[in-house]
């Protein structure tokens, strides 16, 4: 990406001497020398983690982009009357609800410097949740905010190292194979973020570019889908995706809208193309079997969407970016 140049070190030196040592009068004007970032100057490894496939063309079944193939999650307002709620009781009596969560995804879930805190729009719905299963008197003690890989995010869940997991998950018919799914709480498109310097302007330029995306996500056939003909860089973050561009280890990222909106707001010198490729949903991933907690999540989504609270924390982390600002619709199935 486009830095300012820099004089280098040794010409300002070399200025300030001459200076001195000019006998009285204006001192001798000399020129420094400027250098500028290289791509090829002192390559630096790959983030901790980090794999490099080469461009292996298009895939032998590609991505197609449908609708959600998804039955719904369950309607909190169809429990059977006095169905047991194991689930909630156990987080209640342990005195904190334990959610899985991200750490470095800016305006969804990221540590603020100056605070110490987690802040976002995720961390904020995980606060609701606990809020309506404590009451709000209980103070924010309540949460339990812990840190989970993007590609642990189900084998956290059942191992049982958190109750529920909010981390940018969308909702798949694979993934809902494995855990339950809240009914969906923001909607995302897939788009491409690239620096303003690579000549990247559309999907067409991708050809021969490294394309960078988190490990452990639905993105790598997409990629392969879209962009057959590039290298594709798996990461462990977004966090050391946004870094990789800046190395000139990578030259666009493809990820979902909300995510890119946080990158965009951290580096000026980047651009979201235009164009989507696929749209998909977060929902709260929850344990099978947890039917309980499964309603009491949902009561807590609908009833935000109800009161406009959800609609509230698009405008506070979300507003102005590409991300659609209406909350998607409820999703429950229709066999209840």
């Amino acid at each position: 990406m486009r830095r300012p140049a820099t004089a280098t070190a040794a010409s300002l030196i070399a200025a300030s001497l001459l200076a001195g040592c000019a006998d009285g009068g204006a001192p001798e004007r000399v020129e420094a020398t400027i250098t500028t970032p290289s791509p090829t100057r002192d390559p630096l490894p790959l983030p901790p983690g980090a794999l490099l496939d080469e461009p292996s063309g298009p895939p032998a079944t590609p991505y197609m982009p449908e609708k959600l193939d998804w039955e719904g999650s369950l309607n909190p307002r169809l429990a059977p009357a006095g169905a047991p709620t194991p689930n909630v009781d156990r987080i209640r009596k342990r005195g904190r609800l334990i959610v899985g969560i991200d750490q470095s995804l800016y305006l969804l879930s990221y540590r603020d410097t100056a605070s110490g805190h987690l802040r976002g729009l995720e961390v904020d719905l995980a606060q609701a949740i606990a809020d309506d299963i404590f009451g709000t008197e209980s103070g924010r003690g309540t949460l339990d905010l812990r840190f989970v890989d993007s590609a642990a995010r189900a084998d956290a869940l059942n191992r049982g190292d958190v109750d529920v997991v909010i981390r940018t998950m969308s909702i798949t018919p694979e993934r809902a194979q494995q855990i339950e799914f809240s009914t969906p709480y923001l909607e995302t498109r897939v788009r491409v973020l690239a620096p303003k310097d690579r000549g990247i302007e559309s999907l067409n330029d991708l050809d021969g570019k490294t394309v960078c995306i988190v490990d452990g996500t639905n993105l790598a056939q997409m990629a392969r889908t879209f962009a057959p003909n590039s290298s594709l860089l798996r990461t462990r973050s977004w966090s050391d995706c946004l870094m990789s561009t800046q190395q000139f280890q990578a030259d666009a990222i493809m990820a979902d809208d909300a995510i890119l909106a946080g990158i965009a707001a951290q580096d000026p010198y980047t651009d979201i193309l235009p164009g989507s490729l696929s749209t998909q949903y977060y929902g709260v991933g929850l344990p099978k079997g947890g039917d309980d907690i499964v309603r009491q999540v949902n009561s807590t989504i609908e009833r935000m969407r109800n009161d406009g609270s959800l609609r509230q924390l698009y405008a506070t982390w979300l507003g102005g970016s590409v991300v659609d600002a209406s909350p998607p619709a409820l999703r429950y199935r229709t066999d209840e």
